[in-house]
């Protein structure tokens, strides 16, 4: 018998999802509480909150995680808010980021700290550094890849400056004013000490004072110096030697102008270069080495978040770091002012499974946490990891599935083909993509790796043979073939996944690579999957331990950059597909898949989120909606694009004899065209316009072939955003939208079914249903900064209150089917969805347990329509809720009506039941009607009953027996 899976003290019914920031603060947050009550949300669920780089607009870049972000209203704020919401019992679910932090230098205390004294700082140990990088220049230093040019030009620009304000010394460049290693000062207050010794009589205190601090500073511990008397020391000295000098400047005009001129001295004159030489020797004595940004690609010897150099990885795994990281975390834990945490980028942690352990024993109790874990298609949740769940991304693509036909894969492919030329499977994409990733942007990364697996092969005799090049060479095959985003072997060792995933990915880049020496690849395979072998030692074995996991790390990041943000811009046969955690290769799924999937939720994880839009999705689920009908129309899909590429072809720019865009982002375009366009426009507007220029520009820099955010090419860049204006409000605008808004207005009816289906089987699964902000109306956003634009809680209130008579069941049965019949009229206004949503959620907020221990039973149908209908049911105790939609709208409809309602439609089609419900009283909570099923033959609830009048239905019955 399984285990019945570990429930939190308190677990929500749902959540929603709210994105802080200076736009919008805890007071924000506080005036939508009372319209997020009455919509029946149960838990608010913020993005990260804690101090971040100023001027953040999304909050993941921390700077200190012991205070709250001024910018969003501060501790007060914060109290104020989480007082709200416990007055109205609801619990606050908090975005928590333990892989890494911004470094920013003014913000983040423990990175300026690094800065300044290297590995001798306290804080050094708490970020992810390699202090011996194969460079040897780099040995003991922290590479800083800041500058916008190479250093010399910067240099030599005299765009790097020092300062002396109020006794204190920095190097300033633009806005940033780094801190300097206190131990090379005397280079910079001895420059030209005879001549203040000249101007000051020998035994002048001052004088003496300035000599015994340059003799304080001479005898500083080098910031090489890892002992720890040595650390401490020099943590404490060099603070003295500040401060004696900031008071003898301040007290003494002689020494000031000394220094005040030697500031001036080692600055340089542009133009002089030989005059910057002074500072270029003093800026050679820092911790830091500073460089053009470019450099990080292949120097950066600090882990990073992905490629981002101004996110630095933290080693949470370190328990002085740990404690230092959760203790304003647990304040809130232990108070209930924060009752659920969701961790972010968890694939990025040194040991994942151990972080998860110890965070629960801090936690003392059963606090609510959910990963963000993108699970492959094939992959589960580990078992062993002591969380409720993931936040949603692989309901997400099993949901989406549902709605993709399957029996259109081959004319999509086909037509990919030939209207763009590209004719590789996306496997092959993806392989190039990754490679792509870990030869450029990640490059500086696997050298750490290459050089210690390096080390380790030069340390033992059957290994030596291994040049550094061949293995780093073999490295890079191993993870561009990588088939999942990591393993999670760790000091237990590892298990079946780890070891069927790491022999997958030898075995590819073999066959890749068929000229390239074998015994490499079976060396990587060993270091990856160590074990206690007789003859090695405990210190090659850990070494091997801490390599594996290393590699682990390093995995999760390239397949994120390679997959997501590079192969899923390459390969769109339809985008719909093209989401976190998903693969454009699985044309659809049948609705046993989905059914599958939500029983091994329900038996191994029934707290996991359901997510359908989140802030990183790829685009919104309404626009994913609505691109999944195209699915259904394939032949009609063809004429629409090549009518609209021969109409369009004067759009386009023709550079270096090629079309730009070219047919792939071409192609990409239209069906962004068709997902997003606003339900409610019926031209272009400026704002529109500028989204789509915005995220075209993004879409072809993440693509990588025309241009990139490192390489951009002008050129490309205007062309795509020329296009764009061109064929919404360009000279021959009119000409594309003449046919392009029939056909959009069309697809976008047949979505509206699409959307409402996925909503109501999401509020019906087992977990906890997920919105995302102002998603309860229609979501076409694309990816972000897109899906961040403010949302406007005022009209979504006024909304609701209009709706809520019939949200509560305060009006009759009739009247409640014309309200429902004249939202569905009225659809581009959200009304319909936010009622739908209402409605499931209060009635999972009145049955918790329904929904969290309630049996899943997936329902099947019959009749003519039957492969046009996915039902299920949930029952606890005496309560049974039954939902029931239709999919491929596009093949229901034929010559019929777009909407999926009425008798007429779908004749005798129905759903059976199990004949302990014969006798039950079925209500649909959407239109409040009332019927029973037929029982004539077996158990049935006719569709044109049920779906009568309403696309959808959420059924609910009462009565003892459910479950016999």
């Amino acid at each position: 018998m399984t285990e019945a899976p570990t429930l939190p003290d308190r677990l929500p019914a749902s959540t929603y999802r709210l994105q802080m920031g200076p736009e919008f603060r805890f007071a924000d947050a506080a005036a939508t509480a009372p319209y997020l009550t009455a919509l029946g949300v149960t838990d608010c669920y913020l993005s990260p909150i804690l101090a971040a780089v100023e001027g953040s607009a999304h909050g993941y870049d921390i700077c200190d995680h012991n205070r709250v972000n001024p910018a969003l209203g501060g501790e007060e704020g914060f109290a104020s808010f989480a007082s709200e919401l416990n007055a109205r019992d609801m619990g606050l679910v908090l975005d928590f980021v333990p892989n890494h932090m911004g470094i920013d230098v003014e913000g983040n205390l423990w990175w300026r700290d690094v800065l300044e004294n290297g590995p001798s700082s306290p804080y050094a140990r708490y970020f992810d550094i390699d202090w011996n990088p194969v460079k040897s220049e780099l040995r003991g230093k922290l590479l800083l890849p800041i500058l916008a040019d190479q250093y010399g030009v910067t240099l030599d620009n005299g765009e790097l400056q020092i300062e002396f304000r109020q006794g204190a010394f920095s190097l300033r460049y633009g806005s940033q004013h780094l801190p300097l290693n206190p131990r090379e000062l005397r280079i910079l207050l001895r420059y030209n000490l005879d001549a203040l010794k000249a101007t000051l009589p020998e035994d002048d205190p001052d004088l003496n004072e300035f000599l015994s601090i340059l003799f304080h500073f001479d005898h500083l511990p080098p910031y090489t110096d890892t002992d720890p008397a040595a650390m401490t020391e020099r943590s404490r000295e060099k603070e003295v030697a500040k401060r004696r000098l900031a008071q003898l400047a301040e007290s003494s005009e002689p020494i000031r102008r000394h220094i005040e001129s030697n500031v001036r001295r080692f600055n340089g004159a542009p133009g002089d270069p030989a005059s910057f030489d002074l500072l270029h020797k003093l800026l050679e004595g820092q911790v830091y080495r500073l460089s053009s940004w470019r450099a990080a690609m292949h120097e950066i010897n600090y882990r990073r978040f992905f490629d981002i150099n101004a996110l630095a990885g933290i080693r949470v795994e370190d328990p002085e770091l740990f404690r230092a990281a959760h203790e304003l975390l647990l304040r809130w834990i232990h108070a209930g002012a924060v009752t659920g945490v969701r961790l972010d980028h968890v694939d990025g942690l040194f040991d994942p499974a151990g972080y998860f352990c110890k965070l629960k024993q801090e936690f003392g109790r059963s606090v609510y946490l959910v990963v963000e874990k993108i699970l492959a298609a094939d992959e589960q949740l580990s078992p062993d990891w002591a969380v409720h769940g993931t936040t949603g991304y692989d309901f997400l693509n099993k949901l989406n599935a549902v709605f993709v036909d399957p029996g259109g894969q081959r004319e999509f492919i086909k037509l990919y083909a030939k209207f763009t030329g590209n004719k590789r499977a996306f496997r092959d994409i993806v392989y190039s993509s990754q490679k792509l990733i870990i030869t450029t942007s990640m490059a500086s990364e696997l050298k750490v790796l290459a050089a210690e697996l390096n080390r380790i092969s030069e340390s033992n005799r059957h290994f030596r043979d291994f040049t550094l090049d061949s293995l780093q060479a073999a490295l890079v095959e191993v993870v561009a073939c990588f088939p999942v985003y990591r393993t999670y072997f760790n000091s237990e060792g590892y298990d079946e996944f780890d070891q069927q995933n790491v022999d997958l990915a030898v075995r590819e880049a073999l066959r890749r690579n068929p000229a390239m020496e074998p015994s490499a690849f079976e060396f990587i395979r060993q270091m990856l999957l160590p074990v206690r072998l007789s003859g090695l030692s405990d210190e090659e074995y850990q070494r091997r331990v801490r390599f594996a996991m290393k590699f682990q790390q390093y995995t999760g990041p390239v397949k994120a950059k390679g997959l997501e943000d590079t192969a899923f811009y390459r390969y769109g046969p339809l985008i719909s597909l093209n989401e976190v955690g998903g693969d454009p290769s699985r044309f659809g799924a049948p609705p046993w898949s989905f059914h599958q999937a939500n029983l091994e939720r329900q038996q191994r994880w029934p707290a996991s989120m359901l997510a359908s839009s989140t802030h990183d999705a790829k685009r919104g689920e309404d626009a994913r909606a609505r691109i999944n009908v195209l699915s259904e129309m394939p032949k009609m899909w063809r004429e629409m694009i090549s009518q609209w590429s021969r109409i369009n072809a004067s759009a386009r720019t023709m550079l270096q004899g090629e079309p730009a865009p070219d047919r792939s982002d071409e192609y990409f375009f239209y069906q962004t065209l068709v997902g997003a366009w606003p339900a409610v426009l019926s031209a272009p507007d400026d704002e529109f316009v500028r989204r789509m220029r915005a995220y075209m520009s993004k879409a072809t820099k993440e693509k990588k072939v025309h241009t990139s955010w490192i390489n951009p090419s002008r050129e490309y860049d205007l062309a795509v955003e020329n296009f764009v204006e061109r064929i919404l409000v360009g000279a021959r605008s009119r000409a594309f939208l003449k046919g392009f808004l029939p056909f959009q207005q069309r697809v976008a009816r047949f979505g509206l079914v699409n959307s409402l289906a996925q909503l109501t089987l999401k509020l019906a699964s087992p977990g906890v249903a997920d919105f995302y902000q102002g998603a309860e109306l229609w979501d076409f956003n694309l990816v972000d900064p897109d899906n961040r634009r403010p949302v406007d809680f005022c009209r979504r209130r006024q909304m609701l209150d209009e709706l809520l008579p019939l949200v509560e069941g305060s009006v009759e049965p009739t009247a409640a089917s014309g309200a429902l019949s004249e939202m569905l009229e009225s659809w581009p206004d959200g009304r319909i969805k936010q009622y739908i949503t209402a409605v499931g959620l209060r009635l999972r907020q009145r049955n918790p347990e329904l929904f969290v221990k309630g049996a899943y039973i997936p329902l099947e149908a019959s009749g003519d329509r039957r492969d046009h209908v996915v039902a299920l049911a949930r029952a606890f105790g005496r309560n049974l809720v039954v939902a029931i939609v239709p999919r491929f709208p596009v093949r229901l409809a034929a010559d019929g009506p777009w909407l999926p309602v009425g008798g007429a439609l779908w004749g005798s089609t129905a759903v059976e039941i199990p004949e302990a419900w014969a006798g039950f009283e079925f209500r649909n909570m959407l239109t409040r009607e009332t019927f029973l099923p037929e029982t004539e033959v077996t158990a049935r609830l006719p569709l044109a009953i049920a779906l009568g009048s309403s696309p959808v239905a959420l059924l609910t019955a009462a009565g003892e027996g459910i479950l016999s």
